[in-house]
């Protein structure tokens, strides 16, 4: 992807915004071609770092976990903490789907399996099943406000659709943001089946890159 042709597309977007009462999210679009997402190996299930951040943007973080592992998060700040006496209160839909747009999901590899039994119908269409805890739960966390996650939508949809910040961030940021997203879809797909990538505001129009 040309650098100066997706700087042109960003700064048309960013042109185009017209007047809202809240800071709108600017959104990268890749059309994809000759890709059978009817095959599992070929659907995306992206978790990609933002190196810039999302500008304000930040899920908050939900923890399943129970003991000591719980008492981690608590102390690594997460947002909110679910032991395995509580997950079947949000299987709930309303509190899953609050869950599945609002939180960034992570949990104890030893809850996974009842997780995705009592929450599985909500998280998982919605390519929002939790990740599992490897490593430290604070640097999780950290890394869990920076990251988009891009997942195949139906079986034969060939696009991926994902913020890179807002439109408040600087215009540097937003293009080291969308080439990290970018890359990470170019490295599953390859280049070659890439048709044709837009970016766009919130409530804006489209502007394609080149």
């Amino acid at each position: 992807m040309d650098k100066k042709k997706l700087e042109e597309a960003v700064n048309k977007a960013l042109e185009d915004k017209g007047k809202r009462k809240f800071s709108q999210s600017v959104e990268i679009v890749i059309n994809m071609r000759s890709i059978d997402f009817s095959k599992s190996e070929n659907r995306l299930n992206l978790d990609i770092l933002l190196p810039k951040g999302k500008g304000g943007k930040e899920l908050k973080s939900a923890v399943f976990a129970e003991g000591s592992m719980a008492d981690e998060a608590k102390k690594a700040s997460a947002d909110l903490v679910i032991g395995p006496n509580e997950i079947t209160a949000y299987a709930d839909k309303t509190k899953a789907v609050d869950l599945a747009e609002n939180y960034f999901l992570l949990a104890d590899p030893k809850m996974m399996g009842v997780v995705a039994k009592s929450l599985g119908q909500f998280l998982g269409k919605r390519g929002k099943l939790p990740k599992p805890i490897t490593g430290n739960i604070k640097e999780l966390i950290d890394r869990s406000k920076k990251t988009v996650r891009i997942v195949s939508k139906g079986k034969y949809l060939p696009t991926a659709q994902t913020i890179i910040g807002t439109e408040t961030m600087s215009l540097d940021d937003l293009i080291e943001n969308a080439e990290a997203v970018y890359d990470a879809v170019k490295n599953k797909v390859k280049e070659g089946n890439i048709k044709s990538v837009y970016v766009k505001l919130t409530m804006g129009k489209p502007a394609k890159v080149g």
